[in-house]
């Protein structure tokens, strides 16, 4: 049997390591200034100017529902081809590119539930750590189309999410 493997740009958020196929990756950067946007998903942080290309800024711990990032830590990008083109995920740290085994790949476990479940293709078991495969796709396309609200968070109606707006159930009208 001929042992495959697959290169992957790995990444942490919070204490896990992430990794996705490099194919997918079209560049790794440090920190971008972000534009926020209005009424846009809890997850989306803004928007970057990437040398004139717009792309959509996804914070990959609000995505996970981790804890935010220690103020004065700033977010690196790993941005990430898509039909729809460029998208950001905002990670704590990018690490390297590692060629794993196939054979030390694992599909999630039944028991982890199905958010986790959707978000991620399975893990590498690494004499080191767990390398966690994360479903790119799934995670920006749950994101951005079909946010949920954070705890605690207010929802417009649309799907969106803002911090602290609450739609009146009677007449649809945003008061804050």
């Amino acid at each position: 049997m001929v042992n495959e493997s697959q290169q992957l740009c790995t990444f942490t958020v919070d204490r896990y390591t992430f990794g996705v196929e490099v194919q997918k990756v079209q560049e790794v950067l440090r920190f971008q200034e972000m534009t926020r946007v209005p009424l846009a998903p809890w997850v989306v942080r803004g928007l970057i100017n990437l040398r004139g290309q717009i792309v959509t800024a996804i914070d990959l711990r609000r995505r996970l529902g981790l804890p935010d990032a220690p103020s004065g830590v700033s977010p690196m990008s790993v941005i990430l081809r898509t039909e729809q083109g460029a998208v950001s995920l905002l990670v704590d740290k990018i690490g390297d590119v590692r060629e794993v085994s196939r054979e030390l790949f694992e599909p999630p476990p039944v028991t982890l539930g199905d958010l986790g479940r959707d978000l991620i293709h399975g893990v590498y078991k690494l004499p080191e750590k767990l390398l966690i495969l994360l479903d790119a796709e799934q995670a920006i396309s749950s994101a951005v189309g079909r946010a949920k609200a954070a705890p605690g968070r207010g929802e417009n109606g649309t799907g969106v999410v803002a911090p602290g707006v609450k739609e009146s159930k009677t007449d649809g009208r945003i008061a804050r």
